[in-house]
């Protein structure tokens, strides 16, 4: 399948040079920025594209010397050793482009900076909404918020401790945050995944010119297994994902007359899975699952539910399920509603409206695996992606 598309073996990509610079999320964390970044590595290499990695980790901050963790607490705001590496690897390397991911906290925003001191141009993958909220997700206490939006300064970031629970370090992103919004806005291209981020950034006051609609890529798994039968979420159990809305939703069902709602991942509201696996026979809890058992569960199901609470960026299970020929049962919010496009169903966040959906997917699933799988072909597969990125990379140079 992979090479029907034509992409080549770096014709197209002849000498371009890049500089991909990723703080990686905590392992403790299961991250999808982090395998979208790995996976984008990955497939530039394979492209011909030459990549020079910058990558930092925050499993690594607890083993930081003392000058580190002496300056960690304003690491995202300013991180001297962090700059002086950028500006060895780009003296050495001579790259087109930055290509920057994650900043924080052990980058910074200030990598544009650095770049651009060394005539770099800077091409920025805005995963999540941090430009604005500290948490970057625009979700606060179980509903969606927008209260630091079109403020200098992000108070309530601070009063509602939003950024690791901590009313210290929510105030130095906020002001990182207020601090580098001059930094952010002198990015050369931003890559909005989808549609709904493309928007944010538009409202954030980057213009139209500077911002590529490009959506994450995840490699080929191959032709799709026969379609299996029910429901599965696979995700983070945390309230922003959605959970309580599908168990509120299944629950006005009987038991096993949508087949089986299969839930997979780990989090705050684990507790809540196991109960509904204890008290319905149609509910099964995974438990968090490797990649092998991840392909099992998807081949299992029939339908992928992706019922998220908040304005959900890019959730990359989509784009998986879509992969593996699973049609995808959504929410209306964030970059949701560009993902599934016409292969699936869309509802509102609300458990009436899940509910009433869920039978309807339930029938129609085996024919939507055609035109799920075709989604993926034509918007999502690794060939089609970098194609458009390493475009963004020239049109730069």
């Amino acid at each position: 399948m992979g090479s029907s598309h034509g992409f080549g073996t770096g014709v197209a990509s002849a000498a371009v040079k890049v500089v991909v610079a990723h703080n990686r999320y905590r392992s403790a964390t299961p991250s999808g920025e982090n395998r979208v970044v790995d996976a984008e590595i990955a497939q530039l290499t394979g492209a011909g594209v030459e990549v020079v990695p910058l990558l930092r980790s925050s499993d690594d901050i607890g083993s930081l010397p003392l000058r580190g963790k002496a300056l960690l607490p304003v690491s995202p705001l300013w991180n001297p050793d962090a700059q002086r590496a950028l500006a060895t690897v780009l003296r050495e390397h001579r790259p087109d482009v930055l290509h920057l991911h994650n900043p924080y906290p052990l980058l910074s925003p200030a990598v544009v900076r650095t770049a651009h001191r060394h005539g770099v141009p800077v091409v920025h993958t805005a995963h999540n909404y941090r430009q604005v909220c500290s948490a970057g997700i625009y979700f606060r206490d179980g509903r969606i918020c927008h209260d630091c939006r079109g403020r200098r300064l992000g108070v309530p970031a601070v009063i509602h401790r939003c950024y690791r629970g901590s009313a210290a370090q929510s105030a130095v992103m906020a002001v990182t945050l207020a601090a580098h919004r001059s930094t952010w806005l002198s990015v050369d291209r931003f890559l909005a995944p989808t549609s709904a981020l493309a928007e944010h950034l538009r409202g954030y006051g980057v213009p139209e010119d500077r911002i590529t609609v490009k959506p994450n890529a995840l490699p080929d798994p191959g032709p799709p297994p026969p379609p299996g039968e029910g429901f599965l979420f696979l995700g983070r159990l945390s309230p922003e994902k959605g959970l309580d809305l599908l168990l509120d939703a299944w629950a006005r069902h009987p038991d096993g007359s949508l087949g089986t709602l299969r839930v997979a991942g780990d989090g705050p509201l684990r507790t809540r899975a196991e109960q509904a696996a204890a008290d319905r026979a149609d509910v099964v809890y995974l438990g968090p699952l490797d990649a092998a058992a991840r392909d099992a569960a998807l081949a299992a199901c029939a339908v992928m539910v992706t019922p998220s609470t908040c304005d959900d960026v890019l959730p990359t299970v989509i784009i998986e399920a879509l992969a593996a020929g699973r049609p995808v049962l959504g929410t209306a919010l964030g970059g949701i509603p560009y993902l599934v496009g016409d292969t699936g169903w869309v509802v509102e966040p609300d458990p009436a409206a899940l509910a009433a959906a869920l039978p309807v997917a339930a029938a129609h699933a085996a024919s939507r695996s055609g035109a799920a799988r075709a989604r993926y072909e034509a918007t999502f597969h690794p060939d089609v992606v970098t194609r458009q990125l390493v475009d963004v990379y020239r049109s730069l140079r």
